[in-house]
């Protein structure tokens, strides 16, 4: 998957049968499921891929426990099915994990023990086992740094969890090994119309500054939170579609949280789950849901935000958190459907919606990176419709994604690259400098940068180190203290001078900082 090989396939093509604006999980899916059915295929992301939301999630592959409280069974039925699709053709990037809940009266045993055997239960055939029941004692085990006064068990489910970006990446190559054209760092700056209906988009090359122009016979809009922007350049005055949330995550030493299995706290101040989650050998603690106004690629952690999390795994821990133990901070905005009435953010559907324009503009919002794939047939369903294309069955069902293996070594700290694991050991191979670690705490080594440069399409140090490896989201002062040797790496691969070094590094490392609390 090579940057300047997509862009001359941009330049040549003169008419596509889809255009895809948006390089998130949807945009990426409806990718994957329209050129898995054989139609010509362009997708245009104005950063880098599942640089936004996508890249910001609590790494869960899950039904939604809490929609079954909701009565919402027409989402976690979907979900759990996805989750089940996902395990089944991305295992490399996906996992079944045990989650425990910690009972402290009574009754929660049974209350949650309840619903999650129907949980269980809706999961059918691709259930990942039985929820069960468990002692103070046996419980004490499995979380040792948690408080146990009172405690009187705990409920053990299973669910799934996974890398969000490193899924998004295979997704991308997923869709080029089918045909698709894809490219980052390419905006869509205007929409074209052949009378009143929708005919194709200007593109700028936010890179090369270029620009291209290229004509489709359906628009497809799935920019997530910016989905009111590309409504904005269809019709002026358009009304917003989504509602912004903000979610912030903690990222901490696994020392705070030993242990293989998760948790979850069912029931926060505001409404929402808690998870603590095990990730790469730290640990992803979050998420809130905070109404926001301004939308932004790098949201902010608010200050009582940060606080909240700290504040509630205090609650039940014995280890008190501070913010100097916190290696990452991180939020991201939820495209949550625009409702009539007032309503919570966290209790708002995490269903998807699909609006058709009267230019025949095809907008899809909403969702949540489990049903990705549900998602995308949804929309590529829709605009085979409207632009008269011919009917394809959609085959994703059965789609293995790029680096899925038969066998995985989950011994390997790389074990995420799956098959794509025989070229990091074939660059290894021929330059053994290269098997050398970016940092001493992290697996990820210098090949990880010269492969994400040659086949994942990383044009920036931030690209590498916040979404081919994951070290920016896992420990931002380890991204700092990595960058210039990732800056080095990619300059003698990509023929760039020092002052591209220099001025790569000191983008990088304000962005970083914004990482840390």
């Amino acid at each position: 998957m090579k940057r300047a090989t997509m862009l001359q396939q941009l330049e040549e093509e003169t008419q596509w049968d889809i255009i895809i604006i948006g390089g998130g999980a949807t945009g990426l899916g409806a990718a994957v499921d329209a050129a898995t059915r054989g139609f010509k295929t362009l997708l245009l992301e104005q950063d880098d891929f599942a640089k936004g939301t996508s890249s910001r999630s609590t790494k869960l592959l899950h039904g939604g426990v809490r929609y079954l409280a909701q009565r919402n069974f027409k989402l976690v039925l979907e979900a759990l099915r996805e989750r089940g699709l996902i395990l089944k053709n991305a295992p490399h990037v996906s996992n079944a994990a045990s989650f425990i809940i910690p009972a402290y009266q009574w009754w929660e045993k049974s209350y949650y023990g309840v619903g999650l055997k129907l949980y269980d239960i809706m999961a059918g055939k691709l259930g990942l086992g039985s929820t069960r029941l468990l002692s103070a004692a046996a419980t004490r085990q499995l979380l040792p740094t948690l408080k146990t006064d009172d405690l009187k068990g705990s409920i053990v489910y299973r669910d799934g969890q996974f890398d969000d970006t490193r899924l998004a990446i295979n997704l991308a190559q997923t869709a080029a090994e089918h045909g698709a054209t894809l490219l980052n760092y390419c905006r869509v700056t205007k929409l074209i119309k052949d009378g009143s209906k929708l005919a194709g988009v200007v593109v700028q090359d936010n890179i090369g500054l270029r620009e291209f122009t290229t004509r489709g016979n359906v628009v497809i809009n799935a920019t997530g939170i910016f989905v009111d922007s590309i409504l904005a350049m269809d019709k002026n005055g358009q009304a917003p579609l989504v509602t912004p949330s903000q979610g912030v995550h903690l990222v901490l030493a696994k020392k705070f949280f030993p242990g293989k299995d998760a948790m979850m706290i069912p029931k926060t101040s505001d409404g929402r789950v808690l998870f603590a989650v095990p990730w790469h050998g730290n640990v992803v603690v979050g998420t809130t849901d905070t109404p926001v106004q301004q939308i932004s690629l790098e949201p902010a952690a608010l200050e009582i935000e940060i606080n909240f999390i700290l504040d509630h795994f205090n609650k039940y821990f014995h280890t008190s958190i501070s913010r100097a133990d916190v290696l990452c901070v991180f939020a991201g905005l939820r495209p949550l459907v625009k409702l009539t009435s007032k309503q919570k953010t966290s209790i708002m559907p995490r269903d998807h919606s699909i609006m058709v324009s009267n230019s025949n503009l095809v907008s899809i919002t909403g969702g949540k990176w489990t049903t990705y794939r549900k998602m995308a047939k949804d929309v590529i369903d829709k605009a085979i419709k409207i632009a008269g294309l011919a009917k394809k069955d959609c085959v994703t069902q059965h789609t293995k994604i790029h680096g899925w293996v038969n066998e995985l070594d989950q011994g390997n700290p790389l074990h995420f690259y799956g098959a794509d694991l025989v070229e990091l050991k074939k660059l290894t191979t021929e330059n053994e400098t290269l098997s050398g670690l970016l940092h001493s705490d992290y697996p990820y080594n210098q090949a990880c940068v010269i492969f994400a440069v040659r086949n994942e399409m990383a044009m920036t140090i931030e690209d590498v180190l916040a979404r081919r490896t994951r070290l920016l989201f896992l420990d931002a002062r380890a991204a700092i203290t990595a960058a210039p040797l990732v800056a080095r790496l990619m300059a003698k691969e990509m023929y760039k001078d020092d002052a591209w070094i220099e001025d790569q590094v000191n983008k990088f490392n304000t962005l970083a900082n914004t990482y840390l609390p």
